[in-house]
C-alpha cells in the first residue's frame, strides 16, 4: 500500500533534514578583523543541534596531517572524524576541523582562539571539549594540551610526539594515544616516552594503544573505533580545575 502524498512529503521531508544535519559547512575564523589570525575550518554540527536552543554539546576539535595543509579546505576531510561524517558517520558532538595552511605547524595556528569563539558562536559545553589529531595534528594536540592544562576533558593524539617534561602539567588530563608498531615516520617511541612520563609524573588516566602491524597510517584504526568517542564523552572537565 502507498503512502498519502503528504505523509510521503513529510518522511522525505525528515530524512532530507537528517542529511542536512551532519553536513559540513565551510567556516572561516579570524580575529581581529584585519586577518592576522585566520583559519578556514570545517563545521559539523550534531542532529537535534536546532531542536533544543537550550541545550550545550560537547565540542570535538580535529588537527590534521601535514599532507593536508593548504588552501584546500576539502583536503581535511581526506582522514579521520570528518572523513568519516563525509561517509555519513553521525556524532552527538560538534566539530570542528581546521586546516593549517601550508608550510606551517600546528604550533603557530591560533587554536585555543578558535576554540574560543566557537564557545562564543555556539552552544559548547565548556566542561566537555575535546582535542585530537594524526601525525603533525599528533604533535599539535600534545602541543595545545600542555599549552592549556585545564581547557581540554581529554585528548586523543594519534602517531604524535612532544616534549616529555611538560607532561609535570598534565598530571590530571585523561589521555589516549594511538601508534603503529612498524612507523617509520613518526616512530612510536615518540608516544612511549611521553606516556611513561605522564605515568611517572602520577597521571593514571593515560592510555597507549599500538597496532602492531600498522606503519604511519594508525589513524584509520583509531578513528573507526566506536570506543574512542564513547572514551571522550565519558569526561568532562571537574567544577573546579
Amino acid at each position: 500500500m502507498n503512502l498519502p502524498r503528504c505523509r510521503l512529503s513529510l518522511a522525505c521531508l525528515a530524512i532530507s533534514l537528517s542529511a542536512f544535519a551532519a553536513e559540513p559547512t565551510h567556516e572561516v575564523f579570524e580575529k581581529p578583523a584585519t586577518g592576522l589570525l585566520h583559519l578556514e575550518y570545517l563545521l559539523t554540527l550534531p542532529e537535534g543541534y536546532e531542536a533544543d536552543p537550550e541545550k550545550r554539546w560537547p565540542l570535538v576539535v580535529f588537527l590534521h596531517g601535514a599532507g593536508e595543509r593548504g588552501d584546500q579546505l576539502a583536503d581535511v576531510a581526506k582522514h579521520g572524524p570528518p572523513k568519516l561524517v563525509a561517509g555519513g558517520r553521525k556524532f552527538p558532538f560538534i566539530l570542528a576541523s581546521p586546516q593549517c595552511p601550508k608550510d606551517e605547524w600546528w604550533t603557530e595556528q591560533p587554536i585555543l582562539d578558535l576554540i574560543d569563539s566557537l564557545e562564543e558562536s555556539h552552544r559548547v559545553d565548556a566542561s566537555r571539549i575535546y582535542l585530537t589529531g594524526l601525525s603533525m595534528g599528533g604533535y599539535g594536540t600534545w602541543h595545545f594540551a600542555t599549552l592549556a592544562p585545564h581547557r581540554f576533558a581529554a585528548i586523543a593524539p594519534v602517531c604524535g610526539g612532544g616534549i616529555p617534561y611538560k607532561m609535570r602539567l598534565i598530571p590530571h588530563l585523561p589521555v589516549w594515544a594511538f601508534h603503529g608498531g612498524k612507523d617509520s615516520v613518526v616512530v612510536p617511541d615518540e608516544s612511549i616516552r611521553l606516556v611513561e612520563a605522564l605515568r611517572k609524573s602520577g597521571n593514571q588516566g593515560v592510555n597507549l594503544t599500538i597496532y602492531p602491524e600498522a606503519g604511519h597510517d594508525s589513524w584509520t584504526e583509531a578513528y573507526s573505533n566506536p570506543l574512542l568517542y564513547d572514551w571522550f564523552l565519558s569526561h568532562s572537565l571537574p567544577a573546579n580545575p
